[in-house]
């Protein structure tokens, strides 16, 4: 079994269910730009994109931009901009590894590093052009992270010329995308991750959101946007095994209406909470009823229901109905076959797709009922978050394959694309381009 923490990360012309009305939209998301982890609605949508079907290493590639350094952070899109991080790393001697790592507690290959630098890099859209390359973050003896991890797998967000990016406890950075110059500096989200950071954040109004749960304690928290000083945290209430292991958790919110209310809704190890955005109050924890902790999927949602996957140590897809009187969920299903531990759901017209890692089975899921409608074995190790477009939706193997398929009552593939390379990062979108981040490389690919 696989560690749960690699981390990472509509159909318009077709019958489009555009989920709940997610709040807190800025005027990036409004226009549709793709400035968060799984672009404006947070859940994977391009509606109106016009990606092509078919590409290769020489194929329909506008351009191919090597990347410095290790990150497995999502593309965000600011205009011509597409700003990613990155980090850089010394590892540590073999007589320093064995002294740091004396009491850890985990069984997951890890690297240890004696100091990681984390950076900024901006790539133009229309050339590929390495714009910047800007450091944010110097770390000395910083926490291990997994072997399939890295310093900067969190996605950033982008708004107003402004780039808020975050590193777990290593720090969060407001960067001037105009001036290039740091804002503000935040060190004082501390956990223990085990396995390296992972959690993207989000922006409600003017606070910067994100998940803080350690194997040590387990907390959200919003930033203030313009100063980068707490305006509120609050710390998991909910009762988790005793050990520390399985007490983490590396999952992003969604911010949805619910009862006619605006609720972070957060899942953490073992239960779902809904949190108040203005004062973090919390208002609700539903369990999960299963163990469930490592949470990396971001939940998706409909107009009733909230759907999440428990990733770890077998992962379930539950169903969160939502449209109770006085706004506490229930669990309406729960379904445990082949479901993802790190990839995220996609939910369109009705159905869940989703892909499972190991397998690389793909499930066509009935959201009301749970009942399968299909499901098909596309092969591959899947880290990456699906997306739906115009033209189909697309899931990205580790090995770099990316199988497209029609949505329906039937498995219909559509295409198989093959990149140098392994994706680990989830892709973006910049008006009809695709945006895939390799282990190597940044590709923009469109029609030629």
């Amino acid at each position: 079994m696989k560690c749960a923490t690699l981390f990472f990360a509509f159909l318009a012309g077709w019958l489009w269910l555009p989920g709940p009305i997610v709040t807190g939209l800025s005027a990036a998301e409004e226009g549709g730009e793709w400035n968060q982890f799984r672009g404006p609605t947070g859940q994977g949508h391009a509606a109106t994109a016009k990606i092509p079907l078919h590409w290769s290493e020489t194929q329909n590639i506008r351009w191919r931009t090597p990347l410095p350094g290790l990150g497995y952070s999502s593309p965000v899109v600011d205009g011509n901009e597409i700003w990613l991080t990155t980090a850089f790393d010394v590892p540590s001697s073999p007589e320093e590894v064995e002294v740091r790592t004396r009491n850890n507690t985990g069984s997951e290959p890890i690297t240890v590093s004696d100091s990681a630098t984390m950076h900024a890099l901006c790539v133009a859209s229309d050339t590929g052009k390495l714009l910047h390359n800007i450091e944010l973050l110097r770390v000395d003896k910083p926490q291990w992270v997994h072997v399939q991890n890295s310093y900067a797998s969190p996605t950033p967000v982008i708004e107003d010329d402004k780039l808020y990016c975050h590193f777990g406890t290593f720090g969060t950075v407001c960067l001037d995308t105009k001036t290039q110059e740091i804002v503000w500096t935040n060190r004082d989200t501390q956990v223990m991750h085990e396995n390296g950071p992972a959690s993207s954040p989000v922006i409600w109004g003017d606070y910067l959101i994100v998940h803080c749960d350690g194997s040590d304690q387990q907390y959200i928290v919003a930033l203030d946007k313009k100063t980068g000083e707490f305006a509120w945290k609050t710390f998991r209430t909910g009762s988790m095994h005793s050990n520390p292991q399985l007490k983490k958790a590396y999952g992003t919110p969604l911010i949805i209406k619910i009862d006619g209310r605006e609720v972070i809704v957060s899942p953490a190890a073992n239960w779902l909470y809904g949190y108040d955005p203005h004062s973090g109050a919390e208002i609700w924890k539903v369990p999960y009823e299963v163990l469930g902790f490592s949470i990396v999927p971001r939940p998706v949602a409909d107009e009733a229901t909230v759907y999440i996957c428990t990733s770890y140590v077998h992962s379930e897809l539950l169903a969160f109905r939502t449209d109770r009187a006085g706004g506490v969920p229930e669990i309406k299903w729960r379904y445990r076959k082949g479901v993802p531990q790190k990839a995220s759901p996609i939910l369109l017209d009705g159905r869940l797709y989703f892909v499972s890692e190991g397998s690389g089975v793909l499930t066509c899921l009935d959201a009301e009922s749970a009942e399968p409608i299909w499901r098909k074995r596309i092969n591959g190790e899947y880290s990456a978050s699906p997306l739906a477009t115009a033209d189909g939706i697309f899931f990205f193997s580790e090995e770099g394959e990316t199988t497209v398929i029609a949505p329906g009552e039937e498995f219909i593939p559509l295409a198989k694309n093959k990149l140098d390379g392994q994706i680990f990062a989830s892709p973006a979108i910049t008006e009809d381009a695709l945006l895939i981040r390799t282990g190597e490389a940044l590709y923009k690919i469109e029609s030629k």
